[in-house]
């Protein structure tokens, strides 16, 4: 049933039978009512100012809404209880209503709904043919604002006719796609949207300005998008692709209810060019991005337009250039930063302006002149020529130089150069300072002298800071934003001789320092001879250019002659492994609950969130340190490896940690993030059960079960027990009744779908954290085979594993290697041996 609703002190909703009773009392000129609906003649008002239309059960209403706060209306749908507005469909979004008193939503005498706000303005109507005779106007539970005929069928409905936001139930077709919102309070027609891509209507694109196509979900490949790997593990909902790759392909998705419910849920095309799948979340009472594509918003076409920087998920997402200010300040205030930056100066553009340089960073530049010069300064002085040239990028080594015409587009940080070889240097006014400046040195004797002596104390200290930097450049290490460059000796104070020692890793020793300001530091200090070289480049370059409350922070590094030192933040509970040692302190469900949760975050941001995806390859308890409040950070990616957007795998040397190694990369396969996942599962093991994996196996004659010598390799055992649903048996004993079964149930099955045998069928880190935190549901996963199999009426002879480290497998050897990778490769076999040096 419908309800109609007028604005009280009271806000109570009226019930429509209720309303018909004062209509008949009051006004013979207003519609007939029945327990199902409106029904109207014709020339008739549905609607008016300050009324709503509820569905049935209050979920969804229908009215006139100011949406951004000023005098301008638009006739809505939007959820009623969930604070603030979410709108749904907008239907006057190009043609606002400017005065509310008189703004009406009718039907005409064809049968087609129409807005207006005076008798001769029509700011929206519907597209049905129309119909004769009475309707049925409801506002369905879905979210659907359905006319009916006087036979029941549907004359015209809202969800053919989507806005920016795609509820379950709406398919889009090719005539039927999703277009954003100008900005956060403006709700006309934006420049970005989302279709079936045509010809061949078999993936989703998001478009630019209709125009150019900047992301796509990949082909449909019968279950999921081939970009899309995560739609595979359980949702709570059901998606459904008919007819494919034809011109009538229609797609959708429906709500599967988790425990009974289902919680609200849409995705919507975003202002500044993202798609996001929104889910209630009822116990935060606020809406969860559950899903967002592109994952990183910087990868939007020209969100913050010319010369604007993208900053990534903040407010605001963009800045201006050095030298540069918003174009439309209003528009960067609604968070519509497409019109860019200017110059901060009004005075046009001369011959004297300078240069602001940029370093390393991504961008587009549409209209590039390439030349070849001896000299930046020869580059900057053909930029300089016309006004219409706004930055320029230089390569020394080649003498290449480009400048750049018109604009700079999708400008933001990279860790690993840019499409347009050099650092990026940007046309500004020069300041007056720097003019004064310059008269001064040309005046007076004396001052000649000073600064002739100054220039050569100068000149000194550049041509050192340039052989050091050269050096660094030589060993990969420039550009490193936001690092301090340590010498030697200031570390070796720091640590009183490196005396210290708090850890050993697979690539140096960890020493606890504290620098003159008393801030407490970890020095790892390379110690391979003539090796390690290759890991302090990865860390360096990979960790000195991210940040994450999951991942520990490099404040600096040393490179002096042959020193090879890393300097971290202080972790002063340690790592992980120092609670899983018997007789070893232990860890509250809740820490390890929270731990299980921030190392995924972690993770799943090396993966997903950076301009390149980063994979640790090397995670275990050893790299998870713990700070003062036991929140996780995920350290020590001596072995990390970037792999660009364009590329699903890289192709890495198997240097990882046995028992956290996962088997396509004993293989001797490319690898993938899955990789990373599959060490995290094998993590989470250890985490719940507060012990290593890897045990010494228990004395021969002691007459053990079968049960009990599957022990002691620890994760085939401990899988079965979660698939039979016997969570509690893995469970640290230390523990006691201390935990919540509802968590650990969930993070024992997520950690047996992280170490199943095929990539494809562990879920992504950031699918793994949805997971942890019950915004997904997770089913009961299969056993992984190729685990079993190691252990199958097998002796484990040769194993030579320490229990701190689970035996690092980097000196193994060739052998060794392919012992074990044949065991992977034939799980039917059962005569398996491994042998770890």
């Amino acid at each position: 049933m419908s309800l109609l609703t007028f604005p009280s002190s009271s806000s109570s909703a009226i019930p429509f039978s209720l309303f018909f009773l004062c209509l008949l009392a009051f006004s013979s000129s207003q519609p007939n009512s029945s327990g199902r609906g409106r029904k109207l003649l014709p020339n008739r008002v549905l609607l008016r100012a300050n009324e709503t239309l509820l569905s049935e059960n209050r979920t969804f209403e229908l009215g006139f809404f100011s949406i951004n706060g000023q005098p301008i209306y638009y006739l809505a749908i939007r959820y009623a209880s969930i604070p603030p507005p979410t709108y749904v469909w907008v239907a006057n979004r190009e043609k606002p209503s400017k005065n509310l008193a008189v703004s009406t939503l009718e039907i005409t005498e064809t049968g087609l709904l129409v807005v207006r706000d005076s008798p001769t303005s029509i700011l929206w109507q519907s597209t049905n043919l129309g119909t004769s005779g009475g309707v049925e106007l409801k506002l369905l539970e879905s979210g659907n604002l359905v006319l009916l005929t006087r036979q029941g069928s549907v004359s015209w409905q809202s969800f053919d006719f989507p806005t920016d936001a795609w509820l379950p139930g709406i398919n889009l077709t090719r005539n039927r796609s999703l277009v954003s919102w100008r900005s956060s309070t403006d709700p006309s027609p934006g420049l970005y949207s989302l279709r079936l891509r045509p010809p061949g209507y078999g993936e989703f694109e998001l478009l630019f300005n209709n125009s150019k196509s900047y992301w796509t979900t990949g082909r449909w490949t019968g279950d999921t998008f081939l970009n899309i790997p995560e739609m595979m593990i359980p949702y709570l909902y059901q998606f459904h692709f008919a007819n494919p790759f034809t011109p009538t392909a229609s797609f959708g998705f429906s709500e599967k209810p988790l425990n009974g419910l289902s919680p609200p849920t849409f995705f919507r095309v975003e202002p500044h060019g993202q798609v996001r799948q929104y889910t209630w979340w009822s116990q935060a009472g606020s809406w969860n991005i559950f899903w967002s594509g592109p994952k990183n918003v910087c990868d939007v076409q020209d969100l913050c337009g010319s010369l604007g920087v993208c900053k990534g998920e903040t407010t605001p997402m963009c800045a201006c250039v050095s030298g540069y200010k918003p174009l439309d300040d209003g528009g960067w205030a609604s968070r519509d930063y497409s019109g860019g930056c200017r110059r901060e100066a009004d005075s046009p553009c001369n011959k004297n302006d300078g240069f602001v340089d940029m370093g390393v960073m991504s961008f587009e530049a549409p209209n590039v002149q390439s030349l070849q010069t001896k000299s930046r300064s020869s580059c900057e002085t053909n930029c300089l020529s016309s006004c219409d040239c706004i930055g320029l990028s230089f390569n020394q080594r080649t003498s290449s130089c480009q400048n750049f015409y018109g604009s700079i587009l999708n400008l933001h940080n990279s860790s690993s150069g840019t499409s347009i070889d050099g650092n990026l240097f940007v046309r500004v006014q020069r300041g007056e300072s720097e003019k004064k400046l310059n008269r001064q040195t040309l005046t007076g004797t004396i001052i000649g002298v000073i600064a002739f002596l100054g220039f050569i104390v100068a000149t000194l200290l550049v041509l050192l800071n340039r052989r050091q930097k050269k050096k660094l450049e030589e060993d990969g290490l420039i550009p490193v934003r936001n690092l301090k460059l340590f010498s030697y000796k200031e570390l070796q104070l720091a640590t009183r001789g490196f005396s210290g020692k708090v850890g050993h890793g697979g690539f140096g020793t960890v020493f606890q320092g504290e620098l003159p300001d008393s801030t407490r530091i970890a020095v790892k200090r390379l110690e391979r001879p003539g090796g390690g070289e290759k890991e302090f480049r990865a860390e360096v370059s990979t960790i000195g250019n991210i940040q994450h409350i999951n991942l520990v922070r490099l404040r600096g590094f040393c490179s002096e002659n042959s020193h090879r030192l890393l300097v971290y933040e202080f972790m002063p509970n340690g790592a992980l492994s120092c609670y899983l040692r018997k007789g070893g302190p232990s860890l509250s469900w809740d820490v390890r609950f929270r731990i299980a949760v921030g190392t995924a975050k972690g993770i799943a941001y090396l993966h997903e969130e950076c301009r390149d995806c980063i994979l640790h390859c090397d995670i275990k308890p050893e790299n998870i340190l713990l700070d003062t409040d036991f929140t996780a950070k995920v350290s020590d990616f001596g072995l990390a490896k970037l792999m660009g957007r364009d590329f699903s795998r890289v192709l890495a040397t198997m240097r990882g940690t046995w028992g956290y190694v996962a088997p396509e990369w004993i293989s001797g396969v490319a690898i993938t993030t899955k990789a990373d996942v599959y060490s995290y599962g094998m993590t989470l093991l250890e985490l719940i059960s507060g012990r290593r994996n890897v045990e010494a196996p228990p004395q021969s004659g002691g007459g053990e079960e079968a049960g009990e010598k599957e022990k002691w390799f620890f994760p085939p055992w401990a899988a079965r027990q979660i698939i039979e649903g016997n969570c509690t048996a893995i469970l640290d004993k230390r523990l006691g009744n201390a935990y919540n079964m509802e968590e650990v149930r969930r993070v024992a099955m997520v950690a047996v779908w992280c170490i199943q045998d095929e990539e494809g069928s562990r879920p992504p880190m950031g699918m793994v954290v949805k997971m942890l935190e019950g915004l997904v549901q997770v089913t009961v996963p299969p056993t992984p085979k190729l685990l079993q199999a190691l252990v199958s009426g097998e002796s484990f002879q040769g194993v030579k594993a320490d229990s701190g480290t689970g035996g690092s497998i980097s000196g193994g050897g060739n052998a060794d290697t392919e012992s074990f990778a044949g065991g992977f490769s034939s799980p039917a076999k059962t005569n398996v041996n491994v042998v770890v040096q």
